[in-house]
């Protein structure tokens, strides 16, 4: 039974693709359902991915269906649920959600409160009609919330928000998901087809340039001189895929190097890696890097957006600078090395986790930031 004490939540995404964002509002979701709140999804454009996840769990997902840049008849539909559920919290994420929410909540007689989540640097901003759509809607949005401080700071250092309208939050995740025994890692392995005592780097993430597991492949070669038996597994789906496997076949490495799509089951495939790399140009709060770290992974990750509030250098595991093929290197190096430094690294990452980025967590944080944007908006 529904708490009256407890609002009514619509989030509104662009998709429900899948990818990081997307994971954690399917979560955070479902928690909140758990947790006694009415709370529903409306994607903007038609959608799959964790729609059906949403579904079976009890949480209703309404799609949109937009067709074109500015779709009037995607707006009616979401203007059209915000009354029948009689929502009281609109909970936008990122850009184009949030200039939907504010024009759909425009002239509506019952008090509605608009609150937005920035999930990265903003860089699709550097177009200016999305620029001026988002910046119009922040007029009617009661409190913005950034997912990590490197966020934060950008948003509210260039005067995008203020920060007395603003909150740091970080992600989270159901950590219950992921963990590492002997059994899960002969499980996975088995599942993969990788020999027991293969060294086994792996990358998580879209298939796209921002992304840089081009980097990876590059540095693959080198570091098979002295482990001849790694293998690589490159988990995601996205534009670089031919492009990745093409530079792997020309490097020789094609047989050592996995790629398996897109795929529901990562908690249960990365048990099977010995090492994690997120060689990214950019980030907000990495999903997938929670994930390794829950996992209990020794991580190697670039110093950039959100990933130096996750791994603190040679304690939650490794840093580099970004593009810098020889530190990368040097790092997978060291941690293919050192069993004891990957076994270090990985318990202390799994311990910063559970204690900070789970998704109980951002679901009370979420409850304290809804009720300040509430009394805000009355």
């Amino acid at each position: 039974m529904l708490s009256t004490a407890l609002p009514s939540v619509l989030h509104v995404v662009d998709s429900l693709e899948f990818g990081g964002l997307e994971r954690v509002v399917a979560d955070l979701a479902k928690a909140q359902l758990a947790a006694g709140h009415s709370v529903a999804v409306f994607s903007i454009n038609e959608t799959k991915g964790f729609a059906q996840e949403l579904r079976e769990a009890g949480v209703p997902v309404i799609a949109g269906a937009k067709h074109r840049a500015f779709d009037l008849g995607a707006l009616r539909k979401l203007r059209r649920l915000i009354g029948e559920r009689r929502v009281d919290v609109v909970h936008a994420h990122n850009f184009v959600p949030n200039y939907y929410c504010a024009a759909a909540l425009f002239g509506l007689s019952r008090k509605i409160t608009l609150v937005g989540t920035c999930h990265d640097m903003g860089m699709r901003l550097a177009n200016r009609k999305l620029r001026w759509l988002y910046r119009a809607s922040l007029l009617r949005t009661a409190r913005l919330a950034m997912v990590g401080q490197q966020v934060h700071d950008r948003y509210v250092s260039s005067g995008w928000i203020a920060a007395d309208r603003s909150e740091t939050v970080m992600n989270g995740i159901p950590v219950e998901r992921f963990g590492w025994s002997g059994k899960r890692r002969n499980d996975a392995r088995d599942q993969l087809g990788l020999a027991a005592g293969a060294p086994v780097i792996g990358c998580v993430g879209r298939l796209v340039p921002l992304k840089n597991q081009r980097l990876i492949v590059e540095v693959l070669p080198e570091l098979r001189k002295l482990h001849p038996e790694l293998k690589l597994v490159v988990l995601g789906d996205g534009e670089l895929d031919a492009t990745l496997r093409q530079q792997a076949r020309a490097s020789g490495i094609e047989e050592h190097v996995m790629f398996l799509g897109q795929r529901s089951d990562v908690a249960d495939l990365l048990p099977a890696l010995d090492i994690f790399a997120l060689p990214s140009r950019t980030e907000g709060l990495s999903i997938a890097l929670l994930e390794a770290c829950a996992t209990g992974l020794a991580v190697v990750a670039t110093a950039v957006g959100g990933n130096p509030e996750i791994i603190k250098h040679n304690e939650t595991g490794l840093l580099v600078p970004v593009d810098d093929a020889s530190a990368l290197h040097d790092a997978l190096s060291a941690l293919l090395g050192s069993a004891a430094l990957r076994s270090r690294l990985g318990s202390s990452a799994r311990d910063w986790v559970m204690a900070n980025a789970s998704i109980n967590a951002l679901r009370h944080t979420y409850a304290g930031f809804y009720s300040r944007a509430m009394h805000i908006s009355q």
